[in-house]
């Protein structure tokens, strides 16, 4: 850094006393950084733009389908017409593509009866049919954002983040004999884990940031991480000592417990990779606020400063579980949103679904101004150097239709879409073949995932 900059004195140094965290100011990052970067993108490295800056992956998800009347574009390509309920995104038209045409033919019915709902949210992200059970013995499959997780995950602090509004659900009956877990969780590490997300805004920052003032989280990190090296060696020893002792069947029930102890010393040494996490120069929200749309709001917030700071580059945030029943009262809907989306084309029933439909445009709007707003250091948004699904497992609700889902994917994907598009597909495609395009353009190269049969003709 050049010294006699204005740069050096009055920002660097005001960020360092105050805590203020700098932009990613391209003059301020060293030409070897830059350099280095540019040659991991050409050698192909995943999670990483041309231009060498971090490719972002996020998954938002609204509920309960939409007024689909209210809500298709008209026309297709690059001369179409936005509907009533898409018309507050509608000035980010050059930044992301519609589409139709996306199904989940593992959401409908199959031979299993009810529980439409509970399909939509578990096979949204996995292209993957639940098992239905109430009990423990749930089955679903991975998740596209923890296959990118799982490839790219070393390069961040996190290897994903995963959000919500709703309140955690790991177990009982939530809609037709199916688990809670198909309907509270967006995200799956394996087709038997859940990540449960998190919906306190306050707990997210302290998990990004850490807890207390900026000098308060420096120190408790080292501490931490002291006390956990130190817990951490006193049970390798004690664990080694008695290894000598045992016979061959304990043995090997050592060695399982020793895997996790491992699990934990591989985190501790990535924590210590990383160091102590950057102040995002922003305080703690004060917890979850009694509005909906300031919650929504504050975890997109969170999101959003998880991105700028590179905290993490994969992440998911279900709005909302599908079947929700949250009244509006705030936009004149009293009634519940789940009993609305049976509207048996109901015209009263009709209006105040599109009425919610536009409330949830209008948060969607809100994310892409605050990802558009912050710069990388090649000089392109957040948004540009971003892939953002946002959509929903059920188009028409009244029906539980499983296709013409509604699906918007913004972002430039640091240069590679070709956005300004709605596209219609022409028949139903299995909305996995949208993911397994999105984790090759991540550098994830896999043959399938989920349902897909190929990759997206359009992206």
């Amino acid at each position: 850094m050049n010294s006699h900059s204005p740069l050096h004195r009055r920002n660097f140094l005001r960020g360092l006393g105050a805590g203020i965290a700098l932009p990613a100011l391209h003059s301020l990052i060293p030409t070897r950084v830059l350099a280095e970067a540019a040659k991991a993108a050409e050698a192909g490295k995943a999670g990483l733009t041309a231009s060498g800056m971090p490719l972002r992956m996020a998954f938002l998800y609204h509920p309960n389908g939409v007024n689909v009347d209210k809500w298709k574009p008209t026309g297709t390509g690059k001369e179409y017409q936005f509907n009533e309920t898409q018309k507050p995104y509608a000035k980010f038209k050059n930044d992301f593509q519609i589409y139709s045409g996306f199904e989940h033919k593992n959401g409908t019915a199959g031979g299993d009866g009810g529980g439409d709902h509970a399909r939509a949210n578990a096979s949204f992200l996995t292209g993957a049919r639940p098992f239905k059970t109430a009990g423990a013995d749930i089955k679903l499959g991975i998740s596209a954002d923890q296959v990118a997780a799982n490839a790219i995950g070393d390069q961040t602090r996190f290897s994903s983040l995963e959000l919500s509004c709703d309140g955690v659900r790991k177990s009982g009956v939530c809609d037709s004999g199916y688990s809670c877990a198909y309907q509270f969780n967006l995200s799956w590490r394996s087709d038997t884990t859940p990540m449960t997300p998190e919906s306190n805004p306050r707990l997210v920052f302290e998990r990004l940031f850490g807890s207390g003032s900026k000098d308060e989280r420096a120190k408790s990190y080292q501490m931490r991480q002291q006390r956990q090296r130190s817990i951490l060696d006193f049970v390798l020893e004690d664990a080694h000592s008695l290894e000598k002792q045992l016979g061959n069947n304990d043995r090997l029930k050592l060695d399982e417990y020793l895997t996790g102890v491992r699990e934990i010393e591989r985190r501790i040494e990535k924590a210590e990779r990383f160091g102590p996490p950057a102040d995002p120069g922003t305080p703690a929200p004060d917890g979850t606020p009694d509005d909906y749309e300031e919650h929504i709001h504050l975890m997109m917030d969170m999101l959003a400063l998880a991105f700028e700071t590179d905290s993490t580059r994969v992440a998911s945030f279900l709005l909302a579980h599908d079947g929700s029943n949250r009244s509006f009262k705030d936009i004149g809907v009293a009634e519940g949103h789940h009993s609305l989306s049976h509207h048996q084309n109901d015209e009263e029933k009709l209006k105040k679904l599109a009425k919610i439909d536009l409330f949830y445009s209008r948060q969607f709007a809100y994310f892409l101004e605050k990802l558009s707003a912050k710069k990388d250091a090649d000089g392109k948004s957040i948004l540009h150097n971003s892939m953002i699904v946002w959509g929903g497992g059920l188009s028409d609700p009244n029906r539980h239709r499983h296709n013409e889902l509604p699906i918007v994917l913004a972002g430039h994907a640091g240069g590679r879409f070709e956005t300004g598009r709605h596209n219609d597909l022409g028949s139903d495609t299995p909305l996995s073949n949208l993911f397994l395009s999105m984790l090759d353009t991540m550098g994830v190269k896999e043959t399938s995932f989920g349902d897909s049969t190929g990759f997206a003709q359009t992206i």
